[in-house]
C-alpha cells in the first residue's frame, strides 16, 4: 500500500475513527487498531470495538492498494505533533508502515489484520431517512435520564419507537423518566421499536455532522447509520423495555404552572442547604397561588422560598432529590413549566407549556 493524504484530512479522520477502537487490554489486539484500506472504493479508515463499528471514507491519492492495521495509540500520538499544512504518505513494507510528513519519517510495526471483524451486512433493506439534527435533538433531550449502570442493560439504553409520522425517544433509570416525541415523516410499513445502548448512540452522534441527511437501517441485532460514504453500526440491546406508559398518570388532580427561570433560580438557592440525600421539598399552595421549595441540613442550615404560580387542586407536599427536579429545567427551553401531581408517593409530571412533545416524570422520595 502507498497512499498520500492531506494532513488536515488525515488528522480529522484519525480523530473521528479512534473513538471506536478498543481501549485498554484486549484479547484481540487488532481491535485496538485503525484499519486503513486503500482499494477500488478509495481510502477508508475502519474501527470495531465489538459495540460499534465504523467505516469512514477519506480523500486522498492511491498509488498502490493495500490494507494495514496500525495501533490507534501510536496514531493518536503522531497526529498530536502535526500541523494541518501539507501532505502525509503511508507506505506499507512487510509488517511495517512508513509514515512520512515534512522532514519526518516514522516506521511503525503493524498488526495482522486477519482477525479484524467485518462490519455485519445489512439484512433489512428498508431505510429511514431524516436530518441528523432531529435524531441528535431527541437523544440530547433524553440521554441524561438513562441509567449509568449495566446491571439492567435495557435501562442503560435509549428506547426508540418509530411510526409513519413520529419518532418517540424514551430514557429512564427507574427514578425518573423522560419522553420526547418529534414529528417526522418516515416511509415505514409498520411501527418499529428498538433499544440502543446510551453510550453507543452518544458516541455515534458526536461523529455525525449536524444538519446532514442520514439513512437508518434496523436489523434484529444492529442499528446502521449511513451518511455520504460513511457508515456506523451499533449493536442493539436485547430484552424488553419496561411498559413505561403504565406509570404515567392518565389524569392528575393537582397542577401548578411556574416560570421556568424563576423555578430554576429558587431551586438552585434552596438546594444549597439540602442534606446528604439531596432532599428538597416541593409544595403546591393554591391559597397563596405559589409553589414553594424548602431544604434543611443539620450542619449548614435551611432555606425556604416560593415563586408565583397558577395552582389548581388541593395543597400537596412531596420530597425529591433536587437534582432530579433540576433535570427537566435544562431539557426544555419553554418559558413556563407545568407541574402535575396526584397524591403523596405518586410521581410528579413536568411538561413544557405549549409543547406536548416533552414529558418528564420523577418519583418522590419516601416521606
Amino acid at each position: 500500500m502507498f497512499i498520500t493524504i492531506e494532513k488536515r484530512e488525515f488528522i480529522e479522520g484519525i480523530q473521528k475513527i479512534i473513538r471506536f477502537t478498543q481501549h485498554g487490554a484486549t484479547s484481540l489486539p487488532v481491535l485496538s487498531c485503525v484499519l486503513i484500506i486503500a482499494g477500488d472504493d478509495g481510502i477508508k479508515f475502519r474501527a470495531n470495538n465489538l459495540e460499534i463499528a465504523a467505516d469512514f471514507k477519506i480523500s486522498g491519492k492511491i498509488n498502490t492498494n493495500g490494507v494495514v492495521a496500525i495501533p490507534a495509540g501510536i496514531l493518536q500520538q503522531i497526529i498530536s505533533t502535526l500541523n494541518n499544512n501539507g501532505v502525509i504518505t503511508l507506505e506499507q513494507t512487510g509488517d511495517t508502515v512508513i509514515i512520512t510528513t515534512d522532514h519526518i519519517k516514522s516506521t511503525i510495526k503493524t498488526i495482522s489484520q486477519e482477525d479484524f471483524p467485518n462490519i455485519p451486512a445489512i439484512q433489512n433493506k428498508e431505510t429511514l431517512s431524516m436530518d441528523s439534527k432531529i435524531l441528535t435533538s431527541a437523544v440530547d433531550t433524553t440521554i441524561s435520564c438513562a441509567s449509568t449502570s449495566n446491571i439492567r442493560p435495557e435501562l442503560a439504553s435509549i428506547f426508540f419507537t418509530l411510526t409513519v409520522n413520529s419518532m418517540t425517544v424514551v430514557a429512564t433509570d427507574s427514578f425518573r423518566l423522560v419522553e420526547k416525541t418529534i414529528p417526522v415523516s418516515l416511509s415505514i410499513k409498520q411501527d418499529i421499536s428498538f433499544l440502543v445502548p446510551a453510550k453507543n448512540i452518544s458516541e455515534i452522534l458526536k461523529t455525525i455532522p449536524q444538519s446532514t441527511k442520514i439513512h437508518i437501517y434496523i436489523d434484529e441485532h444492529q442499528l446502521v447509520i449511513k451518511w455520504d460514504e460513511n457508515i456506523i453500526t451499533s449493536r442493539l440491546t436485547g430484552g424488553t423495555y419496561p411498559d413505561y406508559k403504565q406509570i404515567i398518570p392518565k389524569q392528575t388532580t393537582k397542577k401548578a404552572v411556574v416560570l421556568r427561570k424563576d423555578f430554576d433560580a429558587l431551586l438552585k438557592h434552596t438546594s444549597i442547604f439540602s442534606d446528604s440525600f439531596q432532599k428538597t421539598t416541593l409544595m403546591f399552595n393554591p391559597k397563596e397561588k405559589t409553589v414553594s421549595l424548602s431544604s434543611h441540613n443539620n450542619d449548614t442550615g435551611s432555606s425556604t422560598g416560593s415563586v408565583p404560580a397558577e395552582v389548581s387542586g388541593d395543597p400537596i407536599e412531596l420530597s425529591f432529590n433536587y437534582r432530579y427536579l433540576q433535570a427537566p429545567i435544562s431539557l426544555t427551553q419553554a418559558e413556563n413549566l407545568s407541574l402535575h401531581a396526584n397524591n403523596i408517593g405518586q410521581p410528579l409530571i413536568v411538561r413544557s407549556v405549549g409543547d406536548n412533545s416533552f414529558l418528564y416524570l420523577v418519583m418522590p422520595m419516601n416521606q
